[in-house]
């Protein structure tokens, strides 16, 4: 039973985290696999907002890379945490800022896959956090460094994830007072 619990969700236990979506870096990106990407934070973020489920921007050097893109600012909260460390534990006071949260669980979002996404998942498991690695959440630019970093992620002890899984998870069921709402968002998905 208690390997399994690391493969739930729940509202109370669970943040998501949004890995440095900036401006310049989108632009590295293939158009298309971004916009897919783009589109699933929109409907993560929206979500969250929906279930009550805290969301944590992080931003790689925003003086070079600039800001988290505007279509997210909004839902990601209060404002981005700034980092120069590629993962987001080996930032002073990040792992602190997480466990003031009370939280558990992090849905980890973002780009690139293969360098701050992957850093951060291991720093987080080695903290002893239960992470839950949204595999339409995350980007890089080669599809190669984002399938490699995602396998490894798993076999640390990631649990690999999608949008809707996430999102059906923190629901649990048909009666909870947001499934026509977070419906409606997958519906829309496309």
């Amino acid at each position: 039973m208690c390997e399994l619990q690391r493969f739930q969700l729940e509202r109370d236990k669970a943040i998501l985290l949004v890995i440095d979506v900036q401006e310049r870096l989108v632009v590295t990106m293939d158009p298309a696999a971004y916009a897919r990407m783009r589109g699933n934070l929109e409907i993560l973020v929206q979500g969250m907002a929906q279930l009550g489920v805290p969301v944590i921007a992080t931003e790689q050097y925003p003086r070079g890379l600039g800001v988290t893109v505007p279509e997210l600012q909004v839902a990601c909260g209060d404002g981005a945490i700034e980092k120069v460390s590629f993962g987001c534990c080996g930032e002073p006071g990040f792992l602190e800022h997480l466990k003031a949260t009370g939280k558990t669980q992090v849905i980890v979002t973002g780009m690139e896959a293969h360098i701050c996404v992957y850093q951060t998942v291991l720093g987080l498991l080695d903290a002893g956090f239960h992470v839950h690695l949204v595999n339409d959440g995350v980007i890089s630019r080669h599809a190669p460094d984002q399938q490699v970093s995602v396998d490894n992620a798993a076999r640390a002890g990631a649990v690999v994830t999608t949008t809707e899984i996430v999102l059906f998870q923190l629901l649990q069921a048909s009666t909870a007072p947001e499934f026509k709402q977070i419906s409606a968002l997958i519906k829309n998905k496309g």
